[in-house]
């Protein structure tokens, strides 16, 4: 949960006169969640935020046909493979969508060396988990360095854009509302609690200001209509200094502290992140469950109300050897489908004391549809890979 930053030169009375060392006066822009009754921060910036100087319309990233999501029918569970898709030079603009509903949007992103357009999504926040690279998140509130295994939360309508001397290769959860950790870790006043398996010591986010100039700058603005290209006439990392609770932050998926049982936890035990209509859980190293009689693997399961959305980030999957499954890939098991451990998993695990595996899952409380880029890179025959 991000606590209250200050960073940069802020007055010491919020919507006070400000100004800077010449005498010059800045613009405050009060940046708020749900009508300004929940999260906020106070940005002052040397020119109008508001200054536009053009306005167009311009199609949405992944605008092809193969990005729109229809219905998954006949049902099938799938194996996509994220290494099959060609990478991009836009780690915004290239975003291949995959899966998606009315709540949420899975979409990949893989480019070389690069830095992204000026990128603002006023649906909702994005949950960005660095598969691959290098990079830093730049945007009002400032840098943010950000690696492979890292979580990123941009907040909705965060002016930013993302830069890389790498590969970058990033799993983007877009939510139509936003995203934070579980209200089950947190205190009434937004603290975590002591049985969370993370905490404020874990997380990170801008510590400066970017404090950029220009003019006539392109921003791309996201809206459930489409995208829009607004040209501001100064740049909008022209903030001198912010402060809040809202505002980008990161967070390792190496510091979440798995939590085991003599016999096997559900998948709650992993939960890292809420937003409207979905979860998202982490599974990391840890030790196997230690009953003496107790079954390591994960039980075949029905989602009798979600969608399962799995993406293998690292390690050794031992439960789904057998199935293709690998670094990269995703796996889609939608509700209406029973899955569990492939055929011999139990026999593997026995003498095994600890799981090896990094990966990321996604569960939604309404439908997923899937997109023709997904059903190009899906593993031909995945179903049958538990019958054998």
């Amino acid at each position: 949960m991000p606590h209250y930053r200050s960073v940069g030169d802020v007055p010491r009375k919020r919507h006070t006169v400000a100004r800077g060392p010449d005498g010059h006066r800045f613009h405050e822009e009060l940046m708020g969640q749900e009508g300004f009754s929940s999260r906020s921060s106070l940005l002052y910036h040397r020119h109008s935020p508001s200054a536009l100087v053009a306005i167009e319309t311009v199609g949405p990233p992944g605008d092809a046909p193969a990005d729109h999501p229809t219905p998954d029918h006949p049902l099938t569970p799938r194996h996509l493979r994220t290494g099959d898709l060609p990478s991009g030079t836009d780690p915004v603009a290239d975003r291949r969508v995959l899966l998606g509903n009315d709540d949420v949007r899975v979409s990949w992103s893989a480019t070389d060396a690069g830095t992204s357009s000026l990128y603002r999504n006023a649906i909702g926040d994005e949950l960005v988990y660095v598969q691959r690279g290098a990079a830093v998140l730049e945007s009002v509130f400032g840098a943010l360095p950000v690696g492979a295994g890292d979580y990123v939360v941009v907040p909705a309508s965060t002016t930013h854009r993302w830069t890389t001397d790498d590969r970058l290769e990033l799993l983007v959860i877009e939510s139509r509302g936003h995203v934070a950790p579980p209200g089950k870790y947190l205190s009434s006043t937004g603290q975590f609690l002591e049985h969370a398996p993370f905490c404020e010591r874990d997380l990170r986010a801008p510590a400066e200001p970017l404090l950029e100039e220009g003019d006539d700058v392109p921003v791309i603005v996201r809206t459930r209509a489409g995208l829009s290209r607004h040209v501001h006439r100064h740049h909008p990392f022209d903030v001198v200094g912010w402060d809040g609770q809202l505002h980008p932050w990161a967070f390792a998926i190496s510091d979440f502290e798995p939590i085991v049982g003599s016999l096997h936890q559900p998948p709650p035990v992993h939960q890292t992140f809420e937003g409207p209509g979905f979860v998202v859980c982490s599974f990391v190293p840890r030790l196997f469950d230690f009953h003496p009689d107790a079954v390591k693997v994960p039980y075949h399961h029905a989602n009798t109300d979600s969608d399962e959305v799995l993406f293998y980030s690292d390690g050794d999957f031992m439960s789904r050897s057998g199935s293709g499954i690998g670094v990269g890939s995703i796996s889609y098991h939608p509700a209406g489908f029973v899955h569990g451990p492939q055929p011999g998993s139990f026999e593997a695990s026995v003498d095994q004391d600890r799981t090896g595996e990094t990966a990321v899952m996604l569960d939604t409380f309404g439908p997923l549809h899937v997109t023709d880029t997904a059903r190009t890179i899906s593993a031909p025959d995945y179903w049958r890979t538990w019958t054998r």
